[in-house]
C-alpha cells in the first residue's frame, strides 16, 4: 500500500501539476488582462459573493427590489441608485422597507452591466481554480517532506500566497479599482509565476547543454530587473488611460497619449534600450555559448510581439485585445528570463 501511494505522488505528477500551476496563474493574468481592457472590475461590487449571489444575476430585474420575496442576509439589491443589503433572512411585504437594508459602505459604485458582472465572475473562477491547482500541487509536494523539505514549504508558501492574492482582490473591489493595489496585484502574481517556476527547475532534470560564464549570468538577472521596471512604467501607463476612460469613456483613443505623461514617454523609449539588450544576449547564448536555439527563438518572438502590441495600441486607437495582449506577453518575457537565468546559474557549476 505504501509502495502504491509513493507510486502515485510520483516526482513525475508534481511537475505536472507544478506545470498545470503556471499555465493557470498565466490564466489568472490573462483573465485580469480582460477584465481590465473592457473596465468589468467593478462587475461584481462585492467580494467574494457578486451582488450577494454566489451565481451572479444576468438581468437588472433580479437585482432590483421584488415583493413577496424571499431574501437571504448578504443579498443585494439597488434602490434610488445606491446598493442595499438585506440585515437578516426575511419575506417582503408589498412594498420596500427601509429597516430591513443597510446602505452598502465600502464604496458608492451601483451600476449594473452584464458583460461587466460576468466578466469578472469568469475571472473570480479562473482564480478560485488556480487556488485549487496550487493546494493540490502542495499535497503532491509532501512526498519532499523528509529528502527536500524546501521543495514542501514552498509550495506551501505558494499556497498562502495564492490565499494573499485573493484578499487583495478582496480590497481592490472593496477600494473600487486603487490603480496602486492594481499594480501589486499584478506583480504579486508575478512573484507566484516566479516561485512556481524555481521549483519546476529544482525538479527539472538537468540540461547539460547549456554553457554560461559570469557576465551572462548577470546579464540575465539584469534583463529580469530592467524588464520587470518597464513592466510597472508600464502600469502607470495602463493608470493614465484609466483615468482617460473615467472622463471620456469608451472607445479607447490614442489621441490621449499625444499629450500622455512622461512616464509614457519614457516607457515607449526604453523598449528600444531592451530591444538592443536582448538581441545582444541572445546572440551570445546562441552563437558563442551554443543554447538550444528554440528558448531563445520563443523570447526573441515574444519580445517582438509585445513592443508591436505597444505600437498598435500608441497608433491605431488600442485594437481590440491589444492591451491584454502587451501585458500577457510581457509577464510570459519576464517568466521566460528567470528560467533561463536558472539555467544558466546551473551551468557555472
Amino acid at each position: 500500500m505504501n509502495q502504491k501511494i509513493k507510486n502515485f505522488f510520483s516526482e513525475k505528477r508534481y511537475r505536472w501539476w507544478l506545470m498545470a500551476s503556471i499555465i493557470v496563474i498565466y490564466l489568472i493574468i490573462v483573465a485580469g488582462a480582460i477584465v481590465r481592457m473592457t473596465g468589468s472590475g467593478m462587475g461584481c461590487p462585492d467580494w467574494p459573493k457578486c451582488f450577494g449571489y454566489w451565481i451572479p444575476p444576468t438581468e437588472q430585474v433580479e437585482i432590483e427590489f421584488s415583493p413577496e420575496t424571499p431574501y437571504k442576509e448578504g443579498m443585494v439589491i439597488i434602490i434610488d441608485k445606491e446598493l442595499r443589503v438585506a440585515k437578516e433572512d426575511f419575506f417582503t411585504g408589498t412594498t420596500y422597507q427601509p429597516q430591513n437594508w443597510e446602505p452598502y459602505t465600502k464604496h458608492d459604485y451601483s451600476v449594473f452591466n452584464v458583460y461587466h458582472t460576468w466578466t469578472e465572475y469568469i475571472n473570480r473562477l479562473i482564480g478560485a481554480l488556480g487556488g485549487l491547482v496550487v493546494f493540490i500541487l502542495f499535497i503532491f509536494s509532501l512526498r519532499y517532506i523528509k529528502k527536500r523539505p524546501r521543495l514542501t514549504i514552498l509550495s506551501f508558501v505558494s499556497v498562502l500566497s495564492m490565499g494573499i492574492q485573493a484578499v487583495i482582490g478582496k480590497i481592490v473591489v472593496d477600494t473600487n479599482l486603487s490603480p496602486a493595489l492594481i499594480t501589486f496585484h499584478m506583480i504579486a502574481a508575478l512573484l507566484i509565476v516566479g516561485l512556481l517556476i524555481y521549483l519546476l527547475h529544482e525538479v527539472k532534470p538537468t540540461d547539460y547543454s547549456y554553457k554560461s560564464n559570469k557576465t551572462m549570468v548577470r546579464a540575465a538577472a539584469g534583463l529580469i530587473i530592467l524588464t520587470l521596471i518597464q513592466v510597472i512604467m508600464g502600469t502607470q501607463v495602463r493608470q493614465f488611460i484609466d483615468e482617460q476612460v473615467d472622463l471620456f469613456g469608451y472607445p479607447l483613443t490614442s489621441e490621449w497619449l499625444e499629450n500622455g505623461p512622461l512616464i509614457f514617454m519614457i516607457h515607449r523609449s526604453y523598449s528600444i534600450l531592451l530591444l538592443v539588450l536582448h538581441g545582444w544576449f541572445i546572440y551570445r547564448a546562441v552563437h558563442i555559448f551554443h543554447h538550444p536555439k528554440k528558448s531563445y527563438s520563443v523570447l526573441a518572438s515574444l519580445f517582438v510581439i509585445t513592443i508591436l502590441s505597444g505600437v498598435f495600441m500608441n497608433y491605431l486607437d488600442f485594437p481590440f485585445g491589444s492591451q491584454a495582449v502587451h501585458l500577457v506577453i510581457a509577464s510570459l518575457i519576464l517568466g521566460m528570463q528567470f528560467y533561463l537565468w536558472m539555467r544558466l546559474r546551473v551551468a557555472l557549476h
